[in-house]
């Protein structure tokens, strides 16, 4: 099976969505599949660096136009961009790579593309007509803030969205890479409601995340003499208002006083500094993790972030708007239980075996959720370690890549059999 991975970017520096295609590559590339991947050149040294001037990884250039809506989008709300300028960004690429697959369709033999991201349900896609199957997804969207939380959207944001996914159907219909693709995959049933209409396709379920045991393995030993007395808590991700991390705060100023805990905050952001200066009005930041206090370490790197996670104790991820929620999995690979908001992506990985979900009613009842779930997680080793081993084992049953490549390979073959829709 000779297969094209077609996305705008690979990489696990930028994480997000773009860490997908990426791993698609890696392991096809690892099992000797004849695979492809066309992405842009944003991630050319980063690529490089992974595989070499691997001729198969295919970089389509960037242009004056592209860079120029890259820079406009900077001064615009994220949720805002990525429906305008970065929407307009991904098709200007792809207009680039569709030149790029229908020639390795031709001059290489390839016979199946396949689309992972971006993974938004409802955004159009330029990949058909390409001479082979065209494979879309895992898809996950169709995302909404919980009731309680609605202002966290601005009213420019609100009617920006709203505009958006109006027009979904008539922009599927004038670029209708979904519709016309053999398959579509979506990571759950909220997603697959988000679905443009027509589909001629098979539209097939299966999670959008996965987990490499290469690097999200094992576990940190704590030697009780020499180790912290204190549970120690972290947060991983981009520091941007839906991510929740003021609740997180609050929440844990108010459960330091309830049992000794310390929390660790990595990642980067446009909220960075009014975090950092809620933290100082609580009373919690500080250069260390000294019990009742939050330490910001900024961005690290992934392997920086598997080493720092795998010390710590347990993860939090109070998001209000988390499709998917990647991290939640690779601490479960770690065997650490999660607190998450019971809203998005993590319903789809948690249990109560291996976390505590907290509702997210409003902001005053998610903070003292929140505050409720360190507190018990602070308050009892043993609860820790039980969710963790149950963590381990559902994310190993359920949310290995290899297994995950494996089903997909098995959506390749189905496509290839099938194909009910126009090549």
């Amino acid at each position: 099976m000779k297969i094209a991975i077609v996305a705008e970017h690979a990489s696990a520096r930028l994480g997000g969505e773009a860490i997908l295609p990426l791993q698609y590559f890696r392991i096809l590339r690892d099992r000797n599949y004849d695979v492809w991947l066309i992405v842009h050149e944003r991630t050319r040294e980063e690529l490089e660096g992974l595989f070499g001037n691997d001729p198969r990884v295919i970089f389509t250039p960037d242009t004056p136009l592209i860079r120029l809506l890259w820079r406009l989008g900077a001064f615009l709300p994220q949720r805002v961009a990525n429906f305008s300028t970065g929407y307009l960004m991904r098709i200007l690429t792809q207009r680039r790579q569709v030149k790029e697959a229908r020639r390795l369709v031709v001059e290489e033999g390839v016979q199946i593309v396949h689309q992972p991201i971006p993974v938004s349900p409802r955004e159009p896609s330029m990949l058909f007509r390409l001479g082979a199957p065209v494979v879309v997804g895992p898809l996950n969207g169709g995302m909404e803030f919980p009731p309680g939380f609605r202002d966290r959207s601005s009213v420019l944001e609100d009617y920006a969205v709203a505009a958006a996914r109006a027009m979904t159907n008539v922009m599927n219909r004038l670029i209708p890479g979904k519709r016309l693709a053999s398959v579509v995959m979506v990571a759950n049933q909220r997603s697959r409601m988000a679905l443009p209409g027509g589909l001629g396709g098979k539209v097939i379920e299966i999670c959008e995340n996965g987990v490499d045991f290469s690097l999200w393995s094992g576990t940190a030993a704590q030697d009780p003499q020499s180790g912290p007395s204190h549970t120690r808590f972290v947060f991983t991700g981009r520091l941007v208002d839906w991510k929740g991390v003021d609740l997180l705060l609050r929440a844990f100023a108010r459960a330091r006083d309830l049992a000794p805990m310390s929390l660790l905050i990595m990642g980067d952001g446009d909220a960075r500094e009014r975090l950092e200066k809620l933290a100082r009005e609580l009373g919690l930041l500080s250069s260390d993790e000294a019990a009742g206090k939050v330490r910001f370490a900024g961005w690290l790197s992934q392997k920086e972030c598997a080493e720092a996670l795998a010390a710590r104790d347990a993860l939090v991820l109070p998001s209000l708007y988390e499709c998917g929620g990647a991290v939640v999995l690779e601490a479960m690979a770690l065997s650490k239980p999660v607190i998450a908001t019971a809203w998005g992506g993590p319903l789809d990985y948690l249990n109560t075996e291996c976390g505590i979900l907290v509702p997210p009613l409003s902001p005053d009842a998610l903070i003292e959720g929140l505050a409720e779930a360190l507190r018990k997680l602070a308050s009892s080793p043993d609860l820790r370690a039980s969710m963790g081993q149950a963590a381990q084992l559902r994310v190993r049953a359920e949310f290995d890549w290899e297994r995950k490549v494996d089903a997909v390979l098995d959506v390749y073959a189905s496509a290839l059999r099938g194909g009910t829709a126009p090549l």
